[in-house]
């Protein structure tokens, strides 16, 4: 009880205007907040942005010691092959059954819905309807060691569009191999920003958010927190590819990158795998996100599987259509413009 009405206090002193959003589950990383032997019933330390860092300290919220504060032994987030899971979105944990619940991602039950014509500041969410809020991901590495995680190992399974927005949020999982025996480390971002400036373009995070205007250039790197993850169910048996950078493509389709891609790093000091400029289709200042402008279908992700050929994540069009021909075509091919060359006639 104490707990709670220090939350209350504290939320009278800093208004939810400055907060932003982080996915909750038992099994993530500074659930508990980062404070030694503390169980804080109101972290949310996971959930502040970042911005211009180096990579040492934004890669799994390093700047907060997140990545010092792993879950409880034998917490984990459950992700069953071929099937769903879920966890919950919220500006701070006493808005989640980890702690006080709601509806809502400031743990409200707003009667009549959010949205509006501008941006919604309360909660901070960075978007002005559902329809436009961004869309999140989660990755997975098939490390169980936090230091053994790279970008390239990191591969983005599942998306979901016009996330965030309510607190519960499902995700698909595709059909993912078992995990090594200490588990699997995931990651889920999001973008966002801390001051709301409408059409001023906005970044990213860690369970993979980048809101849609409203806000000023920030991260999130909550998946950069992580998450102690394991697959469940029936696992398939094919590996993961190498993941590699998304790219821009919302107005050429077929240079969109496809198979096994990265998270979104975006508008740091270093280590950022993605760069954009002038606007998009509907005149705002181009912004990654977690949906079709990066080529990411909504739901699971079935393009990340290591082949016989191990092709994957290279964009569409002639350049794949070249990386994935069997190599007795190409050999055909090679002899017919040798032969050509030297005058052969057929």
């Amino acid at each position: 009880m104490f707990s709670l009405l220090v939350f209350f206090f504290t939320s009278l002193i800093f208004p939810f205007a400055a907060a932003h959003v982080a996915a909750w589950h038992k099994g993530m990383y500074c659930l508990n907040g980062t404070t030694p032997g503390f169980d804080d019933q109101n972290a949310n330390t996971i959930a502040n942005p970042l911005f211009n860092l180096k990579k040492d300290q934004w890669w799994f919220h390093a700047v907060d010691k997140c990545d010092q504060f792993p879950p409880d032994q034998g917490d984990f987030l459950e992700l069953p092959a071929n099937g769903e899971f879920t966890v919950e979105l919220a500006v701070n944990r006493a808005f989640t059954t980890l702690s006080y619940g709601g509806r809502y991602l400031d743990g409200q039950n707003y009667t009549g819905g959010l949205g509006g014509l501008d941006c919604i500041t309360s909660p901070n969410i960075h978007t002005q309807n559902q329809s436009m809020a961004s869309g999140s991901a989660f990755a997975i590495s098939y490390n169980s060691d936090l230091s053994d995680v790279t970008p390239e190992n990191l591969v983005v399974f599942t998306t979901l569009y016009h996330t965030p927005w309510e607190r519960i949020a499902t995700y698909a999982v595709p059909n993912l191999p078992a995990c090594p025996a200490g588990g699997c480390i995931c990651a889920v971002t999001t973008f966002s920003g801390t001051i709301l400036v409408a059409h001023e373009p906005d970044y990213f995070s860690k369970w993979g958010w980048v809101p849609n205007g409203c806000g000023e250039p920030n991260i999130y790197m909550q998946g950069m927190s992580g998450f102690r993850c394991n697959v469940t169910g029936q696992p398939g048996d094919a590996a993961l590819a190498t993941a590699v950078p998304p790219t821009w493509c919302q107005d050429s389709p077929a240079n969109c990158t496809t198979g096994a891609r990265q998270m979104i790093y975006w508008n740091q000091a270093e280590g950022n795998n993605i760069e954009v400029s002038a606007y998009d289709e509907s005149g705002s200042p181009k912004s990654p996100a977690y949906n079709s402008v990066l080529g990411f279908d909504e739901g699971a992700q079935h393009d990340i599987f290591l082949t016989s050929s191990g092709y994957s994540g290279v964009p569409n069009g002639a350049q794949a259509v070249r990386l994935t021909l069997p190599w007795s075509t190409g050999l055909v091919s090679l002899l017919l413009i040798a032969a050509l060359r030297a005058g052969v006639t057929f």
